[in-house]
Formats: C-alpha cells, structure tokens, sequence
C-alpha cells in the first residue's frame, strides 16, 4: 500500500471531506498539522511546487492535490489504482 501524507488544518472543511473519503476507504495515512505560518505548512507548500491551500496530499511523496482533487481521482477510479501500486 502506497504512503500517503495529508497536510491539514484545523477548522477546514476541505480538510475534513478530504479525510473522511480516505477513513471510509480504509485507507491508512499520515495527517499532518499545518496551520497558517507554521513550518509544516511551509513543507507543503514546498513539497507541492507553491500551492498554499489546504489540504495539501501527496501519496508516495507525490504531490496530487488537495480535495476537490481528490475526489475526483476516487470518482475516476485512479485513486485505488494509485495506492494499489
């Protein structure tokens, strides 16, 4: 099963949408707090090319996005393929 980091923040509903789908999924994964002008959240802004937002997930050091990302790698069925590896 593929390493996944999910670098959230407290309070954001992108955030909780994002974990929930990998909770119901089973999937295991690493959350990773990052509030605003913390150094994990300058990690992930550099580990992502720039991006800012939240969450930010990377599966396997792989930067794919944040949520809306995601969910539609799950609804195109690339997300099992992906963690499957």
């Amino acid at each position: 099963m593929a390493n996944v980091d999910i670098y959230t923040q407290p309070g954001c509903p992108f955030c909780h949408k994002a974990l929930n789908l990998l909770k119901s999924k089973n999937i295991k994964f690493n959350e990773i707090n990052a509030p605003k002008g913390s150094k994990e959240r300058e990690e992930a802004i550099q580990k992502s090319g720039g991006k800012t937002t939240v969450p930010q997930i990377f599966i396997d050091n792989k930067p794919i996005g944040g949520c809306d990302d995601l969910l539609k790698l799950d609804a195109s069925g690339k997300l099992d393929q992906i963690l499957q590896h």
